[in-house]
């Protein structure tokens, strides 16, 4: 890719492609963090002037860096630049000159901005030059996502480009996303004054006696940016690292579900969930990080049944409580260190090289990139960070004002402030006084309808869109500048801002949260928010579910995902008031978000929940908790499928006149009767012609092509695969039609297991079912993949990649909880054939080796071009 590279170079493993990186430094300093680790994630090598390089290169360090580049990243905000002596151009725009015209460059710039004159002069050249793509952002953690998804595209696309039409492969290479439990949270701001605190819990979790440690401190003292960082230096220590948010929980008893879903094991059966998660993760080493312990302290003692469990496994957990079970190691979590007194000492570099102070600088100019420490404002910071004891959270709110104050008005405020406060609550520790004391400082200072709009915000469990904002503060005073307020709120650092798939989302830090749900509670119209509260996920729920359908599936899916915590606590407050029917008509509607990413056993628990409710339900309502809740039964190992309570709710659907749900309910119907022993075939083809009478392709694309789908796998278990080809084919050609990737990627696996009943492997089908399955988010479908390759390669005679990719599928299997689920007929006979034979040994060994395989190892063994042509 080097413009001064042979085409036909090729580089040796220590030789990565290298991704020179060019912004003003000071100003897009997080923004240059995030770039470095997206490059580095793909293993490329960033270049950057912080990379042992001055501050302020000369033309000829960043000359010569990039002429060893292979990439162009520009950067832009607000600021052109610093312009050298005798030079008429700043280095920013003199690097995007420099760098040669065939060199790929991508452009991102954040928004909003006032640019300065020259800078938007240069983005107007750069716009007008066809060698680069261009591409706006909101937050660094966009930034980082957008910068991963272009390397990885125009790799991709260089990659295909240098190939001859032979090397093409049977299907596109996929690149597989970081595993869902392996995304640390993105810090918001570094690990200021915290290294000998993370180099001493690195030692910690090297001790394998020592499997348990607890981080303990007040709150906004750090405890979870101190994980994040540990848990980010560790990664490489362990097999994985899971963060699971444990501050939206309040039941001790969901503790262990979160967990397990984090970790992608999906609950199955009557066996304990600590049993279950021991199978799952057995043999692996993984550091788990439960965040905001002190919520849920009762569930210590699982924590420690767990630890029997997870042999191999270390806990690292935050909480303001330490957990007081056996072998737990406790890290009281210290505020940041202080400058010295102001009133001891004169001001010299120690002031501004103190943590403390250089984390309110750092949050200073995030508020005001022109904030300076100057000799006149350092005394004063000094002494507010001193009055803050050091307490990162009470730093950083007080920071943000300084867009609004100075530090010496600041101080002023803060002095009067505080000792009210402190004297007000004196059975609190002093720590815990000073940012309680912070945050309603910070609240203090908003107008008397942000307060009003704060208040009701502690309604919200996680994070929230414009939408649901709208929808609690209706017919409040807040309601009639709701952005103003919003904004002010954003401001104050009582709210933050991201977005997800356009949306944006707001959160609170958990302190913040904490004050806001105590002045919350106290409101006389609780009542009456949270039933406004639970309507709003109501619609939401009636508004994606036709997204759910067809090419917005994804996009409907992550929008669900980003607010998920927040409709868990809309409808059970729903089902404790006994508004048990709007619930169970909204958890229908999402039926698919609920399949596609494993979240069916909670929406089963819902709707056991309101069977055993006492309310008097409408027939409808218990037609989908009837129907639902045997739905998931069918899947799930060990259970008992009642064939009557199925029937039941067909006839309850067929009763309320919801076509759609009879449909459903038949599908059940029909696959069980082709589960038993011996399997009713006949009946189960009957009743799956039936539910293809109720609807039709136009009104219900997606469910109507799924329903065909399951008639075709009847018609390969009953003899006649050419029958069920002939209609995968066609589900497929509507699938790619509506874009409907779960669609296509279920008929593809079924389409793979009937051309393996006519003895003709098709691995490219499986292939497509394993990639479309990775994009849905659906971890169930890895596994399932796995399986169907397996069995392709044992159908082709290659028996030791068939035994790699059956004991990849197992471990996949494993993973997610579902090892018990019973594999496909046809695979069995491939396998029960091969163990029959000669090289049974063989296939065993190589089976064995798969077991062990990582998930990126078995996925890079299935989607690289040369293991695709070699399926």
């Amino acid at each position: 890719m080097n413009a001064g590279a042979a085409a036909s170079a090729i580089r040796t493993p220590d030789q990565r492609l290298r991704i020179f990186v060019s912004s003003t430094l000071k100003e897009l300093e997080p923004e240059r963090r995030v770039a470095r680790a997206a490059i580095e994630r793909l293993r490329l090598a960033p270049v950057m002037f912080e990379l042992g390089a001055r501050p302020h290169p000369p033309q000829e360090l960043y000359r010569a860096y990039l002429e060893q580049s292979d990439v162009f990243i520009g950067i832009y905000w607000q600021q052109y630049g610093w312009i050298a002596p005798g030079e008429e151009i700043s280095g920013l725009e003199d690097e995007y000159r420099l760098a040669p015209r065939d060199m790929p460059k991508l452009i991102y710039l954040k928004q909003p901005a006032e640019r300065d004159e020259r800078l938007g002069e240069l983005l107007g050249r750069i716009r007008d030059d066809d060698t680069a793509s261009y591409t706006p952002f909101t937050t660094t953690r966009q930034l980082g996502q957008l910068i991963q998804a272009d390397l990885a595209t125009l790799l991709a696309e260089r990659f295909d480009a240098s190939r001859t039409p032979s090397q093409v492969p049977l299907a596109p290479a996929v690149a597989e996303p970081p595993p869902a439990g392996d995304h640390l949270p993105v810090p918001y701001t570094a690990a200021v004054g915290r290294e000998r605190d993370v180099a001493t819990l690195l030692d910690w979790l090297d001790d394998d006696a020592q499997r348990v440690t607890t981080l303990v401190g007040p709150g906004g003292i750090g405890k979870s940016r101190l994980a994040i960082e540990v848990a980010r230096t560790a990664r490489e220590r362990f097999d994985r690292v899971t963060f699971v948010h444990l501050e939206h929980l309040n039941d001790p008893a969901d503790v262990l579900p979160a967990i397990a879903r984090e970790l992608g094991v999906q609950i199955a059966g009557d066996r304990p969930l600590t049993e279950q998660l021991g199978v799952a993760r057995s043999g692996r080493r993984d550091l788990i990080v439960l965040d905001s312990f002190e919520q849920v302290l009762p569930a210590a003692a699982e924590i420690t049944a767990l630890l029997n469990e997870l042999t191999d496994a270390t806990f690292l957990v935050t909480s303001r409580a330490r957990l007081r079970i056996r072998g737990e190691r406790v890290f009281d979590v210290e505020p940041l260190a202080l400058p010295p007194d102001p009133g001891r000492a004169s001001f010299d570099a120690d002031f501004v090289a103190a943590p403390a102070v250089r984390l309110f600088i750092d949050r200073a100019r995030a508020a005001n990139p022109r904030f300076e420490v100057t000799a006149e404002n350092a005394e004063g910071i000094a002494r507010i960070c001193r009055a803050l004891e050091g307490v990162p959270l009470a730093i950083e709110l007080a920071a943000a004002r300084i867009r609004v104050l100075t530090p010496a008005t600041m101080l002023g405020r803060l002095d009067h402030m505080l000792p009210l406060l402190v004297t007000a609550a004196r059975d609190i520790p002093e720590r815990q006084r000073t940012i309680q004391a912070t945050v309603e400082w910070s609240i203090d200072l908003l107008s008397p309808e942000a307060r009003e709009l704060f208040v009701r915000l502690g309604v919200f469990a996680g994070d929230f869109s414009l939408d649901a904002v709208e929808a609690i503060a209706a017919r409040a005073p807040a309601a009639t500048d709701l952005l103003g307020l919003i904004l002010e709120l954003v401001d104050s650092s009582l709210l933050r801002q991201h977005e997800n798939e356009g949306v944006p989302l707001f959160s609170m830090l958990v302190p913040v949260r904490e004050i806001a749900t105590a002045r919350f509670e106290r409101e006389p119209d609780a009542a009456a928010v949270r039933r406004a509260h639970g309507d709003h996920y109501l619609r939401l729920a009636a508004e994606i579910e036709p997204l759910l359908q067809g090419a917005t599936q994804s996009v409907a899916l992550d929008r669900l995902e980003a607010e998920l915590n927040n409709v868990r606590a809309a409808y059970r407050h729903l089902i404790a008031i006994g508004s048990v029917d709007s619930v169970a008509r909204a958890v229908w509607r999402l039926f698919l978000y609920w399949w596609i990413r494993g979240q069916l056993p909670e929406a089963k628990a819902w709707m056991e929940e309101i069977l055993s409710s006492g309310v008097r339900l409408r027939e409808h309502t218990r037609a989908i908790a009837l129907g639902l809740t045997t739905w998931v039964s069918l899947w799930q190992p060990g259970m008992e499928v009642a064939v009557g309570r199925i029937e039941w709710s067909v006839t309850l659907f067929h009763a309320v006149g919801d076509r759609l749900g009879e449909a459903g309910a038949l599908t059940t119907l029909s696959i069980a009767c082709a589960a038993t022993t011996p399997p009713d075939l006949v009946r189960a083809e009957g009743l799956q012609r039936r539910a293809l009478e109720l609807i039709s392709p136009q009104e219900h694309p997606t469910y109507e092509a799924l329903f065909r789908s399951t008639l075709g796998s009847l018609l390969v278990t009953k003899g006649d695969p050419d029958g069920a080809i002939e209609i995968f084919d066609g589900v497929l050609d509507d699938a790619r039609r509506l874009g409907d990737i779960l669609v296509e990627s279920v008929t593809s696996a079924n389409s793979g297991w009937a051309w393996l009943a006519r003895g003709e492997p098709r691995p490219e089908l499986f292939t497509r079912h394993l990639e479309l399955s990775l994009q849905l988010g659906s971890d169930n479908g890895a596994g399932h993949a796995l399986e169907g390759l397996a069995a392709c390669a044992a159908a082709a005679g290659d028996i030791e990649r068939g035994g790699l990719l059956l004991g990849a599928s197992e471990t996949a299997r494993l993973r997610t909880g579902l090892v018990h689920q019973r594999s496909n007929r046809i695979f069995r006979s491939f396998v029960e054939g091969i163990l029959a034979s000669d090289r049974a040994a063989e296939f065993e060994a190589a089976r064995a080796r798969g077991r062990r395989m990582s998930r990126p190892a078995a996925l890079d063994l299935v989607l690289t071009p040369a293991a695709t042509m070699s399926s």
